[in-house]
Parts: C-alpha cells; sequence; structure tokens
C-alpha cells in the first residue's frame, strides 16, 4: 500500500474543529479498494490528527502572545492581512505568509472569522481580549507555558519512578512547592486560576443563587487569590466568606467586611464552616 499513496496534509473546510489527513494518489487507485485498505487509510489518519493538534494550541498561544485578538479589536472593524501586519511588531521578512497560515489555521479552528473585507472576531476570541473581564487568556498561556508542559515529556519516565508527580519528575519537586519558591509561576498559576474563576462564579450566581441561601459560613479550599470567594461575598453580605490556600499564595492579601483569608494545607487540615466549596481542587 505505502507504494500506491503518499500524504498531505491540508485544513479541512468541512470541518473547522480538527486537522485532517488527506491523501493524494501519485498513480491511479483501483477501484476495487477493499476495505482493510481503507481502515488502515483512516487508522493512520486517526493518529496524524491527534499527533499534530499541538498545532492549534500552540497557534492559538502565538496569537495571544502577539495580541492579535486585541490587535483586531482596536481596529473597530474587519481587518485585512496588510493591516494586521503593519500593526503588529514582528521581524517583517517573516510577516505575509507566515501570519497568513497563523491566521488559517486558527479561522479553521474557529477562533477568528474569515469576513469579505479582513478579519474579525469570533466568540471565542473575545474571551481572550486582555481588557474582557471574562478573559481566559491568562488560563490559555499558563496551561501552554513551558513549566506545564514539560513535564509531559517525562510521563513514560515517571510510570517507571517513585516520584509523586511528572511535573516532580521534570522539576525536581511538586507543583506548589516550586510554584511557592518561584514568584513567577506562583503569579502564573493565580492568574489563570483566577481567569478561569471569573467566567464559572459569574454564571453560578446568576443562575445557582439557591446554593447559597441558608448558609451562614463558606471555605473556599484552594481559593488562590480569592477570585470566586469576593465575588459570594459581594453577593451575599451576609455570608462569611474565607479563602483558605498555602502561605505563599495568600500573602499580601487582604480580606474585609465578610471576607477573609487563612494559610494553611488542605491536607492537613481544612477550617470550619457551614459548606466547603472546592473547584478545581479535587485532582490535587
Amino acid at each position: 500500500m505505502s507504494s500506491n499513496f503518499s500524504y498531505k496534509y491540508r485544513f479541512d473546510n468541512h470541518n473547522t474543529k480538527h486537522i485532517k489527513a488527506k491523501f493524494s494518489k501519485k498513480m491511479a487507485l483501483p477501484n476495487n479498494i477493499g476495505d482493510e485498505t481503507n481502515e488502515v487509510l483512516a487508522a493512520q489518519a486517526h493518529i496524524l490528527n491527534h499527533v499534530l493538534n499541538y498545532v492549534i494550541s500552540m497557534s492559538l498561544k502565538c496569537a495571544i502572545q502577539l495580541e492579535i485578538p486585541d490587535i483586531i479589536y482596536s481596529h473597530g472593524r474587519a481587518m485585512t492581512l496588510s493591516d494586521l501586519l503593519n500593526a503588529l511588531p514582528i521581524n517583517k521578512s517573516k510577516g505575509h505568509d507566515c501570519i497568513y497560515r497563523l491566521m488559517r489555521i486558527l479561522i479553521h479552528a474557529d477562533f477568528f472569522i474569515q469576513g469579505e473585507e479582513g478579519y474579525l472576531l469570533a466568540p471565542t476570541s473575545r474571551l481572550l481580549l486582555k481588557n474582557e473581564s471574562l478573559s481566559l487568556a491568562p488560563f490559555v498561556q499558563a496551561q501552554l507555558d513551558p513549566i506545564l508542559m514539560d513535564p509531559w515529556h517525562s510521563l513514560s519516565e515517571w510510570f517507571t519512578n517513585g516520584d509523586s508527580t511528572p511535573f516532580a519528575t521534570t522539576h525536581g519537586k511538586p507543583l506548589f512547592e516550586y510554584a511557592g519558591d518561584d514568584p513567577r509561576v506562583n503569579r502564573l498559576l493565580n492568574e489563570a486560576m483566577g481567569s478561569d474563576a471569573r467566567l464559572i462564579i459569574s454564571v453560578l450566581i446568576k443562575n445557582g443563587k439557591g446554593v447559597f441561601e441558608g448558609l451562614k459560613s463558606l471555605v473556599d479550599v484552594g481559593g488562590g487569590t480569592g477570585t470566586v470567594a469576593k465575588a459570594i461575598s459581594n453577593a451575599f453580605p451576609e455570608l462569611k466568606c474565607s479563602v483558605f490556600d498555602l502561605p505563599h499564595v495568600i500573602e499580601g492579601l487582604e480580606g474585609g467586611n465578610n471576607l477573609s483569608y487563612i494559610g494553611g494545607d488542605m491536607f492537613k487540615s481544612i477550617p470550619f464552616a457551614h459548606a466547603i466549596l472546592l473547584k478545581w481542587i479535587l485532582h490535587d
């Protein structure tokens, strides 16, 4: 079969969610191509789709770092490729073809829209604007930062050793201990969790107020810098809210009125409250 086929990659206009492997003929295919051959081709395409999925993630990270969503938003209307190139702080020799390809990837992944007059923001890219109150840009950048990506390359090694996590195998210590020693990583994680929390808690307070009715106190375990607890305390002034997290996470943070910060280790003890909030923490 390998002598009859070669493959090339292109973006499938019928499916903007994934990169599809499309096969082209070097010689005529037999009319009676069998089910077994189709199955092998489909299996190969399946493997390639998953192996190359990182292209979309890393292209998205690049767009955020170059502030492409903000540039298009500030433009105020559909933005042509030439206008985008002029606005980007890049080496212009890498401009036209490379930015065109970058945008092509992200358009087919539904992060931008190709209008008749130029590029437009999609609902997803609006959630990546720096000044958007519900922006997920910090979360995207944290998850795709080398500090969190590198441990995936140690996964097989981790299965053979006694380390607690692949992160510890790669960096020599667990994630939260590492963050306690590295201000950049601590800030990266706090901003990421805060950006995700703002979106979730806005929906919860709007549509799930009944959850908090009758409560006198609540502790947000692993509550980070208090994004969720602040929103709850503001929405329910009679509810006493506490943020419980590692000392280096809440260092320098001050509460007020019905909000307080408590440093500690949830694996040793948790402060008493009528309700315990666990958001993105059970996996720890």
